[in-house]
């Protein structure tokens, strides 16, 4: 018998009250009433069998523009290789000490039948006329010269060692390269200098194996390494096939720059300067062929370590007939060309582009504050013929006189100070100083340190204390009586020092460990006890913390992001609609409309073709420094990117990074570091804040984080360049001070900290510092308490006795009244307290970023040189 499953009836089926408006809905209502036409989508389906017809032809067309789109982004990209002109950029980069990389290219122009033409020890060229093209390879040696391979390259080309294990430099370099954005990557185990024990084929397999699964790790997107340590030639040749038949990989944020690396370099002295310095200015020609998008001549270009310059004319750089022939024809042509007189093939170059003076960019990269121009209108600057008056009346009067002596030493100590160029002392002495302003910041972590001497060889005491200056600089080291950096690129050699210099180092070291472990203390006490201080007693707590205000909600309080700015944002640049806590879509909008108007414009010079840019007002180090025919030895070929409009001009630069996992010392905010953002890089000192997954509260006020923490997504703060591409640009930190660099002193590698990407910078964005002031509740009845140790007299409990009380429980309270003397008080709350609760009052004040600087590159001297100079002002301070 079956039974029969129990049914409810259907008088208790629930009809809801139907929707009166049919598919009228208020959005629709209100696009009606704008006057919008909606747009029919191909997919629609129709009852009609003629209109089922028309959108099968609708989809069908839809289909083909989409396919015709692809075909032709395709066909570009190849166009700039094909038939040879251009060639491919491959950055060789070997991964251990073991690996020769030119045998590596050696091995697979001998596959092809050619010879590598060599331009020194930092590139060389390859002709592949079985796949009709050409390949330029790139032998960077050094950390930071490898990241500026990448940014030109068209492929990446890991040589990889069968017997030599990565070490943790090579793993840095490619968590670094992976973070900046890499092209296309080829990867390769080729032959190890070193003699190693023979293995079997099928050891062989295995270790194949083991380092394609680690070159996977970083490059998911491989899926085969290329042995070139095997006799086979086959390996060799798919090698070469891989980089001339594939397409590059796009770079994001290379999308719509051009870009250049320079074959040739000429410099020529300003005709208005006279002097014979080799620091002084002229025209720098630079030849090489243009990629990317199409050169305008209106806008700046960038030297990567040398800053923004503008451009003087573009002219034709085309190859002799006899070059352009070569590669094309065979040996015996080829021999019989280069019989014939040069001067009838040379082809004379044409001016093709100038910049518009009206139009063109301009360096200006900061605004002049209002302070700044009475300043200006105030002074009476004198004459040259003046100043040479003054030198020769002093150089009379001082003569047959003793000369004047120093002041003594300790009566008027110097204070160097760095301002922008053009400035004059008066002005500097006008501007505060940027240590001045944080003192209130660095002292709120001062009040629980505990300073510790250790004792040095020598016998001397060394305090430690954890917000000291950074003696030792950004670069190195330095100690005793011998003094070591460790700049970029540079390869220190091993040498025997003396038994001080040697005690010297050992002490630094120590210091520098012990410094390191006490800020490991910190922040493990911050994490225990986030913001939290106590109060000092020397000084009343209404002065010590004037500068903060109470806050009764932090993501709802009205906070006026136009109060109290310092003078530093007078010099930054804004855009409409900034003011808007969104001030991003403002900035993308700007992006936007700009991209638009050059791609209507259009004009420039086409990508491919070979130029030469003669730039403005170069430095002639710049020349020396990459000069290919005179240094043969330079790791680091000149490139240039053009700039978009506004992109030299300085503002609130925001970026949203993730620490990385693998480096565990203490980060604090404001450490200096190391920015690689796209083709430009700067030393920083970044202020961290809480991110909020793009969410933006009410009042726009966003937390300080005084550590950078782990696991958890942060936004770093500076002033900086501006930067179109927000999303697209990645970027990386990179420390080269600390103990690490200590420890490996002989190691140019710096410690990858932080990547991320580039956000859409905000001058309105509030980045507010909280402190916590603690109490204990020393009695306590009911609601009501008596708290204790949050202040120490009356007149700081009056004070703040409006800001709003809270317990570490979840309680809810106010100062009542102020009992005693002693900063005793009264508070009452919306519950019962226990004494083994906290009683905690919150501070915030805003914090401000920090001016960037330009890394420039080294000269053999051990001085950077660039066009963004800045100017030591020297200014006699009081002791007190």
């Amino acid at each position: 018998m079956v039974t029969q499953q129990h049914h409810h009836r259907p008088t208790l089926k629930q009809s809801n009250k139907a929707f009166k408006s049919k598919h009228t809905t208020k959005g629709s209502l209100k696009d009606a009433q704008k006057g919008k036409v909606p747009r029919s989508s191909p997919k629609l389906h129709s009852t009609t069998s003629n209109d089922s017809a028309q959108l099968r032809l609708n989809r069908r067309n839809a289909a083909k523009q989409a396919q015709l789109t692809k075909r032709q982004s395709l066909v570009d990209s190849r166009r700039l290789f094909s038939s040879g002109g251009t060639p491919r950029i491959v950055a060789v980069v070997p991964l251990t000490s073991d690996i020769d990389p030119r045998l590596c290219v050696e091995r697979l122009a001998l596959v092809l039948g050619e010879t590598v033409e060599g331009r020194g020890e930092s590139r060389s060229k390859l002709h592949a006329s079985r796949f009709k093209t050409s390949l330029e390879f790139l032998f960077p040696t050094t950390f930071y010269s490898i990241l500026d391979a990448l940014l030109i390259a068209d492929y990446v080309l890991i040589i990889l060692s069968p017997s030599v294990e990565v070490d943790e430099q090579g793993e840095t370099l490619m968590r670094t390269m992976q973070s900046v954005g890499m092209p296309s990557v080829v990867a390769v185990v080729g032959e190890s200098t070193q003699e190693t024990a023979t293995t079997t084929s099928k050891e062989h397999k295995e270790i194949l194996k083991s380092l394609l699964s680690f070159t996977q790790y970083f490059v998911p997107s491989l899926n085969r390494v290329y042995d070139l340590s095997s006799s086979a030639s086959s390996e060799a040749l798919n090698t070469i096939r891989a980089l001339c038949e594939s397409t590059p990989a796009e770079v994001k944020w290379r999308a719509g720059r051009s870009y250049l690396l320079a074959d040739q370099l000429q410099w020529a002295k300003s005709m208005t300067d006279s002097t014979s310095e080799p620091s002084t200015l002229g025209s720098l020609s630079i030849t090489g062929i243009i990629r990317g998008a199409s050169l305008d001549p209106n806008r700046l270009v960038h030297l990567p370590s040398w800053g923004d310059y503008q451009i003087e004319k573009i002219l034709s750089a085309p190859l002799p007939r006899s070059t352009r022939t070569a590669s094309k024809t065979t040996s015996k042509t080829t021999s019989n060309l280069d019989s014939m007189d040069q001067s009838d093939i040379t082809v004379e170059p044409l001016l093709l582009a100038e910049p518009t003076p009206s139009e063109a960019d301009s360096l200006v990269s900061t605004n002049s504050t209002d302070d700044d121009e009475e300043l200006r209108r105030e002074q009476t600057w004198p004459t040259d013929e003046d100043m040479d008056g003054a030198g020769h009346d002093i150089d009379l009067d001082l003569e047959g006189q003793e000369p004047i002596p120093d002041a003594p030493t300790g009566t008027t100590p110097k204070r160097i100070k760095r301002m922008p160029k053009g400035m004059s002392e008066y002005q500097a002495a006008w501007i505060v100083d940027s240590d001045v302003e944080e003192d209130d910041e660095e002292d709120d972590d001062k009040e629980n340190r505990v300073d510790f001497k250790i004792d040095t060889p020598e016998g001397d005491d060394v305090a430690m204390e954890d917000d000291e200056e950074e003696a030792e600089g950004d670069d190195g080291i330095s100690g005793g009586g011998g003094k070591r950096k460790v700049r970029f690129g540079d390869e220190a050699d091993f040498e025997d020092l003396s038994q001080d210099e040697e005690d010297a180092q050992l002490a630094s070291w120590r210091l520098a460990r012990e410094k390191n472990k006490e800020r490991e203390k910190e922040e493990q006490t911050h994490t225990l006890f986030p913001d939290e201080i106590d109060t000092p007693q020397h000084i009343p707590a209404q002065q010590r913390f004037a500068r903060y205000r109470g806050l009764r909600s932090f993501r709802t309080s009205p906070w006026d992001s136009y109060e109290n700015l310092p003078r530093e944002y007078g010099r930054i640049f804004s855009w409409e609609g900034q003011g808007d806590k969104r001030g991003g879509g403002a900035f993308k909008r700007m992006e936007r409309s700009i991209i638009k108007k050059m791609e209507k414009e259009g004009g420039g010079v086409e990508p491919g073709t070979r130029v030469t840019i003669v730039l403005k007002n170069v430095p002639q180090s710049v020349h020396l420094h990459h000069n290919i025919t005179t240094t043969s030895n330079s790791s680091s070929p000149l490139t240039l990117f053009a700039l978009l409009p506004h992109e030299h001009k300085q503002t609130v630069l925001n970026f949203t990074i993730t620490r990385n996992t693998e480096y565990t010392d203490p980060v604090r905010s404001k450490d200096p570091m190391v920015l690689c953002m796209g083709f430009r890089r700067l030393k920083i000192k970044p202020v961290y804040s809480a991110f909020e997954g793009g969410k933006t509260p009410l009042n726009n006020v966003h937390k300080f984080l005084r550590y950078l923490p782990h696991g958890d997504t942060s936004m770093a703060t500076i002033y900086g360049p501006v930067m179109f591409g927000s999303g697209k640009v990645s970027c990386v930190l990179l420390r080269e001070t600390g103990v690490d660099a200590i420890l490996s002193a002989t190691s140019p590698t710096p410690a990858l900290v932080a990547s991320g990407t580039l956000a859409s910078p905000s001058t309105t964005r509030i980045i507010a510092k909280r402190v916590i002031l603690t109490g204990h509740p020393f009695k306590v009845h009911k609601k009501t308490a008596t708290v204790r140790y949050m202040f120490f007299n009356a007149e700081d409990v009056n004070y703040f006795s409006p800001i709003q009380l809270h317990t570490k429980h979840g309680r809810i309270g106010h100062i009542k009244e102020s009992l005693g003397t002693h900063g005793y008080f009264k508070a009452h709350f919306d519950g019962p307290i226990s004494q083994m609760d906290t009683v905690c009052m919150s501070l915030y004040k805003r914090v401000w970023p920090r001016w960037s600087e330009a890394v420039h590159a080294v000269q053999g001297n051990g001085e950077s040189a660039g066009s963004n100079e800045t100017i030591e002002v020297v200014e006699d301070v009081d002791m007190d």
